[in-house]
């Protein structure tokens, strides 16, 4: 799909108009009674181009104050911004709330406050911990959870020119005898273009932008990314060097996937014609696409596959997705396949997450030559991300993988976001059997639904099976769940799943900085637990919240391990 200059406008509407009456004022007590108050209404005008999602219909969503619960609108545009309701809190919630969890300790550091990724690394007897965004990292020694120390903490000035950093992965590598570090390298999704349909010089500004749109290959010298040795830069767009300062195509997306041994799967569009997506802010539909990275200074592809409709050219099949127009959805691969046994291994198939393409069940037995075996329409859920994680820790266990999507604004302003379980012990027919249960409030919190807590409620992620340390459990599914915090899911019987534990922290002021002084970002109160990162061979979950790190254990997943893991 081409981008091209639309109509300004073709309505104007006043958010608050349709956000609901004035904030409720629900009584202060306990650790709330000196609360920050929440953010009022966006009352920023919303101009809509042809073919976004209408505003809801106001008393077509909404708290019901009968039933204790809140009714998320059908539809709504992407639209930043906070949009309370009758019955939202007027303040920011300052308890925190645990079931079947414990809290083992804090540290007041952030490296993205709506954002991060996590790696871990084991270095000479010691465990060493990565949270960071691109333009920054903070490098922790967690060998004692209990006594985490600060090893390096570094920011790139991306403003002014220096290469950002990227989503890694780090294993060892056997035939090498060596620790392997691939870092993936994406055009910016936020920042770079505020809407390709109304903003071409933006739009060419990001093609043009110079940086390196794939992926590099490091030997590991030590914990500190400063001290690792380049071993070889790739371009996912083959018609470009890496050297070359302009390329085409987003670059490599997210957490690459990477066993330590043959092959190297990462998403990203490799050229401009990958292009069919209506997000305003991006300009890619990401593919997926393996590497030989045998010689780690010379990898090579070895194939590719997309979703059908995903290139220029192929408009007629795009336009058979209800999504097509409505300059909202995000379309194409977020992140790598999902993948629960390495092709190394004997594993054959990978799962693929591809926005509002649907979930793809991908036959990777033969890397030269993946290809579709299966595909699921998921329901149409917009605005927010529709499909983004895979959780596949648990194929062997129950036959399922569980497919999600996430939030993407204030207050429920959207459909409610689902984590679908999708049996696939027939991988050639997958179905979806369910999905799990939404999380609901203690009976002691001032609020009787998630989406009356402020910021985001809905499912972010499990984690990044591919480079957490351990073996997952065969029956408790971790999920970090935006204002809902940390959220453990029973999925013993895959058709009743229960959730079983949970930790929710206490929401934050964006308009306050942290203790380190980063002041925090537009999507920083929306997103208050973002991400966490299971340690399953020592059962602690660390959770990342827009105000510093949890280390959390569970009787759930068996006694916490403080110190390093018993070698296997």
């Amino acid at each position: 799909m081409k981008t091209k200059l639309l109509p300004r406008l073709t309505f104007t509407l006043c958010a608050a108009a349709v956000a609901g009456s004035v904030l409720a004022q629900q009584p202060r007590s306990g650790a709330n009674l000196n609360a920050p108050d929440a953010p009022g209404p966006n009352t920023k005008e919303v101009k809509l181009l042809p073919g976004e999602p209408p505003l809801p219909a106001p008393g077509s969503w909404g708290y019901d104050e009968k039933t204790g619960k809140f009714k998320s609108p059908d539809m709504t545009p992407d639209v930043y911004g906070a949009h309370p309701v009758a019955g939202s809190l007027s303040y920011l919630d300052q308890n925190q709330y645990a079931r079947n969890v414990k809290l083992e300790g804090f540290i007041p550091e952030v490296a993205g406050a709506g954002h991060s990724w996590q790696a871990t690394l084991d270095w000479e007897g010691r465990r060493y911990l990565y949270d960071y965004e691109t333009w920054m990292y903070n490098l922790f020694d967690i060998t004692d959870p209990k006594n985490v120390k600060v090893v390096q903490k570094k920011t790139f000035k991306t403003k002014e020119g220096e290469h950002q950093f990227g989503p890694f992965n780090v294993k060892f590598n056997k035939k090498l005898n060596k620790m392997i570090a691939v870092q993936c390298y994406e055009i910016s999704r936020y920042g770079l273009i505020w809407n390709k349909y109304t903003n071409p010089e933006q739009v060419e500004n990001a093609r043009k932008k110079p940086m390196l749109r794939g992926f590099r290959i490091y030997e590991v010298t030590s914990p500190q990314w400063t001290d690792w040795k380049l071993l070889s830069e790739t371009a996912l767009d083959e018609s470009h060097s890496a050297r070359d300062p302009v390329q085409e195509g987003s670059g490599c997306q997210d957490v690459p996937v990477y066993n330590g041994d043959q092959y190297l799967f990462v998403a990203g569009a490799p050229d401009n014609s990958f292009a069919n997506t209506e997000y305003k802010t991006y300009l890619h539909a990401g593919a997926q696409l393996v590497y030989d990275v045998s010689d780690p200074a010379n990898p090579k592809r070895l194939s590719m596959w997309w979703a059908p409709g995903s290139r220029v050219g192929e408009e007629e099949e795009y336009k058979k997705n209800p999504r097509a127009g409505n300059k909202t959805s995000w379309m194409g691969a977020r992140m790598p396949l999902f993948i629960p046994k390495p092709v190394e291994q004997g594993g054959k198939y990978g799962y693929a997450a591809m926005g509002g393409f649907g979930f793809y069940v991908i036959d990777i037995s033969d890397p030269k030559n993946m290809k579709q075996v299966a595909h699921i329409d998921m329901p149409v859920s917009v605005t927010g991300t529709e499909g983004d994680n895979i959780d596949v820790t648990k194929v062997e266990s129950t036959g399922m993988v569980y497919y999600s999507g996430y939030p993407m604004s204030e207050d429920c302003y959207e459909p409610l976001k689902a984590i679908y379980s999708i049996d696939v012990r027939d991988p050639l027919r997958p179905k979806i059997v369910n999905v799990l249960p939404t999380p609901t409030p203690p009976k002691e919190a001032p609020f009787t639904d998630y989406c009356q807590r402020r910021g985001s409620f809905g499912p972010k992620r499990s984690g990044y099976a591919a480079i957490q340390p351990g073996t997952p459990s065969p029956r408790y599914m971790p999920y970090s769940y935006y204002n809902a915090g940390l959220q453990i899911f029973d999925v013993k019987d895959p058709l009743k799943p229960v959730i079983a534990g949970y930790f929710v922290p206490k929401m934050v002021d964006a308009g306050k900085k942290t203790t380190d002084g980063q002041t925090l970002s537009i999507r920083a109160l929306p997103n208050p637990v973002h991400s966490i990162f299971v340690e399953w061979d020592r059962n602690l979950v660390w959770v990342f919240s827009n105000h510093g790190i949890y280390t959390v254990s569970t009787e759930l997943l068996g006694k916490p391990v403080f110190g390093m893991p018993p070698k296997k």
